[in-house]
């Protein structure tokens, strides 16, 4: 038998145009993270509530996944992506309310909204990917298309450094690497407080402009249909085989761990940087070394699982997180930091290897159960706030809080690393 076509011609343009919007919310994700330790300093706020930013943010994936489903199987995968993209460009074009009024609120409705496009985007990509084909490939082919997220992630990251962190007055420093910005008046704080923020503005205007031509061009691109389910099958019982499949319910809890550890390690890489002395717009350079390494090592893992069982490598890569982060915590100083940015190599297959095992031989319940493992993204809602209060101690029992704050991705890479050994071992039955 001969071994089936990774993405087969008739696919080919579908694929492509619906692989572009994996980097386009990847810009979204790390446009974003930034933004905790930048709104920590120009709102004036503690890290804990500055990491509201990622509970609106990822928030609004656990909002909208459901109904994002429900939409997709009354509709179409053209529809969902159309309607997915509108929210992220109102959401986006919402910053220029928000930076006029100045309110931190505004702001956290902004993403909010936004992600409901990008729960849409989610929930409706990555199952159109796996069905473009033999079910053999799926999970490959869903990893070649995830490799694009990162790209998208790289610009956003570059963005945030070099037009946003660069740019911001609140982050000027005096000559012993002491904020400026802490000690002047009331009148100068908020005078650099109106331009930060429409430094932040500006590139969410643009992005909201880029979606916006986005949708013309899925208005007019004609789309296969891939599905397979009905459309007027029970929800219900398509809740209940979902929650009854011990394989799709575990990699649910995983996705939640795995979404975390990623968020947390994107976020608090500015504040670890930070705790050394460095600048954010040179911690977040860091983040652009690390976010190299992601994609670089995403390329690597899918050309592997041409040989090995993902699930297997799934587990490996955990483990080598366990021992990277494990370095991240105990180790001060740069080196620290080093680890830390050796940990998004290990990252790096696991959100569309967990998601393509997960999904594995559930047919007609596959867009309800996209939407159970794109509700999974809230672990980077719950867990960066609790991140951040850790931080805020400073120091616990004379170790750095920074440093000590990374006991959460641990725990996390533990509960991804107990998902691959136990799949494995199904797999291998």
């Amino acid at each position: 038998m001969s071994k089936p076509k990774l993405v087969e011609k008739k696919y080919l343009f579908p694929f492509i145009i619906v692989t572009s919007l994996f980097a386009l919310w990847g810009f979204a994700n790390d446009i974003t993270n930034p933004l905790v330790a930048a709104f920590r300093t120009i709102m004036e706020i503690p890290n804990a509530k500055a990491a509201m930013i990622q509970f609106a943010f990822y928030g609004g994936y656990a909002t909208m996944a459901i109904p994002a489903a429900l939409f997709v199987r009354r509709f179409s995968y053209k529809k969902g992506i159309i309607l997915g993209l509108a929210l992220y460009a109102t959401g986006a074009l919402l910053f220029i309310p928000a930076a006029q009024f100045e309110m931190f609120g505004f702001f956290l409705a902004s993403l909010y909204i936004l992600t409901f496009g990008l729960a849409f985007l989610e929930t409706t990509a990555n199952p159109y990917i796996l069905s473009m084909g033999d079910e053999r490939t799926s999970t490959r082919r869903l990893n070649l298309a995830q490799s694009f997220n990162p790209l998208g992630s790289i610009l956003g990251m570059f963005v945030a450094s070099n037009v946003i962190l660069a740019s911001l007055q609140s982050d000027l420093r005096d000559s012993s690497g002491n904020l400026i910005f802490e000690s002047l008046e009331f009148a100068e704080r908020a005078a650099i407080r109106t331009h930060d923020l429409a430094v932040i503005r500006d590139p969410y205007v643009a992005l909201g402009l880029v979606v916006i031509g986005m949708i013309v061009v899925f208005l007019i691109a004609k789309m296969p249909h891939t599905r397979d389910e009905n459309p007027n099958s029970s929800v219900r019982a398509s809740f209940k085989r979902l929650f009854k499949n011990t394989i799709y319910r575990q990699g649910v809890i995983a996705q939640v761990f795995y979404v975390g550890v990623q968020i947390m390690c994107w976020t608090f890489i500015i504040h670890y940087a930070e705790d050394l002395g460095l600048s954010k717009a040179t911690a977040q350079r860091y983040n652009m070394v690390a976010m190299a390494l992601f994609i670089s090592f995403r390329f690597i893992s899918t050309f592997l699982m041409r040989y090995f069982n993902s699930r297997k490598l799934l587990m490996i890569f955990a483990i080598g997180g366990i021992i990277s982060i494990s370095g991240t915590i105990l180790i001060q100083g740069m080196g620290g930091l080093y680890f830390l940015i050796a940990t998004s190599a290990f990252m790096s297959l696991m959100f569309p290897t967990i998601y393509g095992i997960s999904l594995e031989g559930i047919g007609e319940d596959t867009t309800l159960g996209a939407a159970g493992l794109v509700m999974a993204i809230v672990g980077g809602a719950l867990m960066p706030p609790l991140q951040g209060m850790i931080i805020d101690f400073e120091y616990v029992l004379g170790f750095s809080a920074v440093n000590l704050s990374f006991i959460l991705p641990l725990i996390c890479f533990v509960v991804i690393a107990r998902f691959g050994f136990v799949t494995s071992k199904e797999y291998q039955k």
